[in-house]
C-alpha cells in the first residue's frame, strides 16, 4: 500500500461533484485525491503551494551560501564599486 502523505482524502469523484466543499474544509492543508484508492494527486491551496516554494528557494539559498563560504573571494575598495 502505497504511503499518503495528507490528513484528508478525497476520491476524483467527490472532488468532481464537491470541489469548494473539499477545498473548504482542506482548511489549507493538503489534500490526496485517490483513485481507486490510490493516491492519484494531492490537492493544495494556493497559499499552501506558494509556502512550500518559498521554503524550497530559501533551501536553494542556503546551499548557494554553503558553497561560496570558502571563496575565491575578491576584494574590492568601495570607491571602485
Amino acid at each position: 500500500m502505497e504511503t499518503i502523505h495528507a490528513d484528508l482524502t478525497v476520491s476524483v469523484t467527490e472532488l468532481k461533484r464537491n470541489f469548494a466543499s473539499v477545498l473548504a474544509s482542506a482548511n489549507d492543508a493538503p489534500v490526496a485525491v485517490l483513485n481507486h484508492n490510490k493516491p492519484e494527486a494531492y490537492l493544495l491551496s494556493a497559499k499552501h503551494y506558494e509556502s512550500i516554494l518559498n521554503a524550497l528557494e530559501d533551501m536553494e539559498d542556503k546551499l548557494l551560501v554553503e558553497e561560496r563560504r570558502t571563496g575565491p573571494f575578491v576584494e574590492v575598495a568601495l570607491d571602485e564599486l
